[in-house]
């Protein structure tokens, strides 16, 4: 996207206002800001739109689909919770600007280590990844907030949607370009595209730094030092007792790759049971506050089976397309890859028609509420696994799914995301206690956790995904989920208080 810059009377000190000029009107450590994101997230999407394709494949690591699925599925878990000691080590440590720089390395550097022709380095790879991705993801769009002044700032909505474009244009771009070349040349080659693409997000970072807010360079509650050492010797300890254990299953043959992957999978679901109960067990919550976590339950549990069934568009549906669907448009054969860019590109046309019409109704007096929204999402996600039957049926005919059929599951769950995802985040800010305002957004990333997850055990207990059974069961659950929050929706209303 060619950046649009023009001069403005920005006062020094003002946010933002590094110098004089603007970013589409807005500050110009916007643009640092976008061009940062939309190339970590090209990096990101174009990695993970090879990473099922390369775990089956004959000249990758050649596994079976459920251990993709169980693998690609514990990856989008991990990266999910690390975005709450992500946000952590920001607040705690080095502020958020540094912490973007170190994420930036540790994923470059992850992706240069998947590029290696080495099944070995692999998965140190993939923890590099998502160790990056979890500093970076919780501290950016921090940073973007520190653009503006207050959120009473006219320009902040409009700052956060020209972000947004960012994170989907380079998630558009990224299985066009990495996807093509992972698949179709060499699968490491790929890998090295995507340590690229965090590179030039990097640099332009490093050096449009100078234009943000002064604020993300601040340490918010920097830790003392008996904290410090108190932290260093629990986190050596657990890394010790890590150590030795996974030593002891090697050499005495007992490893297999479940050892990694289910005690990952359990900590993904527990952990956000654990801190869900934690702050609604806090009793320095006033009974508002209290009310209003009971409600949040249901949003979270909602998100979490809404995540469950939507990352399988990477995953379950993608292999599906791998081995079973005609992959040609007019005859033409394009990248399995690519069906990865279809929800970007429909994020990007169908946002504003969903914004418009929210404002449209809300005018009249109609806008459906949070716990309608919520219902509306996890209807379509489920429609869209319903709607995943039939390709599947027309395998088990022995025939290939035509290329369309693919495209309309994507397009379902686009309409579904784009009724609970923003929905979600802005109600996740409205509802949270003031005590954890600033952990919210963590705690909400953690339902994708969780929703990951679930789809990593199943994979890991054996479960095909790709069955006709388990695709109707999953979809009948979300159908179900979103039925019995649309008749709850009263009392949750209700819990709600005065959030609307």
């Amino acid at each position: 996207m060619a950046s649009s810059l023009t001069k403005d009377s920005a006062r020094p000190g003002t946010p933002g206002s590094g110098s004089g000029k603007t970013f589409f009107g807005h500050p110009r450590g916007l643009a640092t800001l976008f061009m940062t994101e939309m190339w970590e997230r090209f990096s990101y999407y174009g990695m993970k739109a090879l990473l099922p394709l390369y775990l089956v494949a004959p000249g990758g690591l050649h596994m079976n689909a459920a251990t993709a699925t169980a693998i690609y599925s514990v990856y989008l878990s991990l990266v999910y919770l690390l975005a709450l000691p992500g946000g952590w080590f920001a607040d705690r440590v080095l502020g958020p600007r540094r912490t973007v720089a170190v994420a930036g390395a540790v994923i470059m550097l992850g992706h240069l280590t998947l590029a290696l022709p080495s099944s070995g380095t692999f998965f140190a790879g993939l923890g590099l990844v998502a160790i990056g991705s979890g500093l970076l993801k919780a501290n950016i769009s921090t940073m973007v907030g520190h653009l503006y002044e207050g959120p009473d700032d006219p320009r902040r909505d409009g700052g956060f949607t020209v972000f947004y474009i960012g994170i989907n244009l380079g998630a558009f771009a990224a299985p066009l370009v990495i996807g093509t070349v992972g698949e179709n040349v060499d699968w490491h080659l790929g890998f090295a595209l995507a340590a690229l693409g965090m590179a030039l997000g990097l640099a332009q970072f490093l050096l449009g730094s100078r234009h943000l807010d002064a604020r993300s360079n601040v340490v918010p509650t920097p830790m003392t030092d008996a904290e410090k050492t108190a932290t260093l010797r629990k986190a050596g300890l657990w890394a010790a007792v890590a150590a030795v254990f996974y030593a002891v299953v090697g050499f005495s043959g007992h490893y297999t790759l479940n050892w990694l992957l289910v005690p990952i999978t359990v900590a993904g679901l527990l952990i956000p049971v654990m801190v869900i109960a934690r702050i609604k067990r806090d009793r320095d919550l006033d009974r508002a506050e209290q009310s209003k976590m009971s409600a949040y339950i249901w949003f979270f549990v909602a998100a979490a089976v809404f995540w469950m069934i939507y990352d399988q568009g990477g995953s379950t549906v993608s292999l599906f397309a791998d081995s079973s669907a005609d992959n040609t448009i007019f005859g033409w054969e394009f990248p399995v890859s690519w069906y990865q860019s279809v929800n970007p590109v429909m994020i990007m046309a169908l946002a504003p028609v969903f914004a418009w019409a929210w404002l449209a109704l809300a005018r009249r007096g109609k806008e459906p509420s949070t716990a309608v929204k919520f219902a509306m999402g996890l209807v379509m996600i489920g429609a869209s696994f319903f709607l995943f039957l039939a390709p599947l049926a027309i395998a088990d005919g022995g025939h290939k799914a035509a290329a369309m059929w693919l495209v309309g599951i994507y397009f379902v769950q686009t309409v579904g995301e784009l009724t609970l995802s923003p929905v979600g985040l802005s109600v996740t800010t409205k509802m949270a206690p003031a005590k954890y305002a600033s952990q919210m957004m963590g705690v909400w990333f953690l339902a994708v956790t969780a929703g990951d997850a679930t789809t990593g055990l199943l994979s890991i207990a054996g479960v095909d995904l790709n069955k006709t059974g388990i695709v109707a069961f999953q979809a009948l659950l979300a159908v179900l989920a979103g039925g019995a929050v649309w008749m709850y929706r009263k009392k949750v209303r209700e819990l709600m208080g005065d959030v609307h």
